[in-house]
């Protein structure tokens, strides 16, 4: 699992770390609040499974795993240039609860990818590795769920109270 956190951490850390100009951080802002318009606790727990899940395929899911966390860090970045804000570190975020459980599940997610391919290196059984893959599928998803609630109830939470956050 540590792998895998680690993985999407780095990752994330270099897309935070891109430096783009206003009009780069406006247009990225621009593709990214259309993806989210209308989108709710649902919507949030939807896309983040359906990531984790493709995280899980072997080799194919490491390469997701970074490139999500590289995509998100540039979102970060994007958000954060464009605002007066703008001196927030990026893993900032990450530190939320919904943050950790995220970086959690998708940790977990993209560790499995790897040991399923040292598994099928080494021509192991398939039966060996399917229940504790499963079995970690159902943790991720239920982390995500919990995740995505709680995330859901802090945008409202803001929302309600009008507080100042970046304009998506």
């Amino acid at each position: 699992m540590a792998f895998g956190a680690s993985a999407f951490l780095i990752a994330y850390s270099a897309g935070a770390a891109i430096t783009m100009s206003k009009k780069e951080a406006e247009d990225l802002k621009g593709q990214f609040a259309k993806k989210i318009v209308g989108i709710d606790e649902n919507g949030i727990f939807i896309n983040n499974v359906w990531i984790a899940l493709g995280m899980f395929i072997p080799a194919v899911g490491t390469g997701l795993g970074i490139y999500s966390g590289f995509s998100t860090g540039m979102v970060f970045s994007a958000m954060v240039n464009a605002s007066p804000l703008n001196n927030i570190p990026p893993l900032i975020i990450l530190l939320t609860p919904f943050g950790i459980m995220e970086v959690f599940a998708y940790g977990l997610a993209m560790s499995r990818s790897g040991m399923i391919i040292y598994q099928l290196v080494k021509k192991k059984p398939w039966r060996e590795y399917v229940i504790p893959t499963l079995i970690e599928i159902g943790i991720v998803i239920v982390v995500l769920f919990t995740a995505a609630i709680i995330e859901w109830q802090l945008i409202e939470h803001f929302g309600r109270l009008n507080i100042s956050r970046p304009n998506i």
